[in-house]
């Protein structure tokens, strides 16, 4: 069975953007959260996969932590079914030791080494090589 389009707009709205998804189960319908919180970005050197968390393959260079995003319309857009970044989200400069990504993740997991659950996975258009004052980022 497949999602409809309208369906996961509205599950990314919700999600991203902290967005009443209406006329879902009873009238108030799937509502955002009182306080919308953040979700986690997270760079990994493989696929975490549909079963792993947030510290699945996640990159271990010096200085890493994951980046907190703030769910919002101010920092999240959501297109048709198609949800991204709306500012730079920019990870800490590589330290001593290095680390390739080549997946990205969106989890609710505010630091590593917290398995935190990961919502979202995708691949990078590249791999990136971490080392010495390497600054990892997505641009908007």
């Amino acid at each position: 069975m497949s999602k409809s389009n309208a369906w996961e707009t509205g599950l990314l709205n919700v999600t991203f953007c902290n967005i009443d998804y209406a006329s879902v189960g009873d009238a108030g319908g799937i509502r955002g959260s009182a306080s919308a919180g953040n979700l986690y970005i997270s760079l990994h050197t493989a696929d975490p996969a549909e079963t792993g968390n947030q510290t699945s393959n996640e990159v271990a260079y010096t200085n890493y932590a994951r980046v907190a995003v703030a769910r919002g319309t101010a920092t999240w857009t959501v297109s048709g079914n198609q949800v991204s970044n709306a500012g730079a989200i920019t990870f800490p400069a590589g330290g001593a030791t290095g680390s390739t990504a080549v997946w990205f993740g969106v989890g609710v997991g505010g630091t590593a080494l917290n398995a935190g659950t990961l919502l979202y996975s995708g691949t990078l258009t590249a791999q990136l090589i971490i080392n010495n004052g390497i600054t990892p980022s997505f641009a908007a």
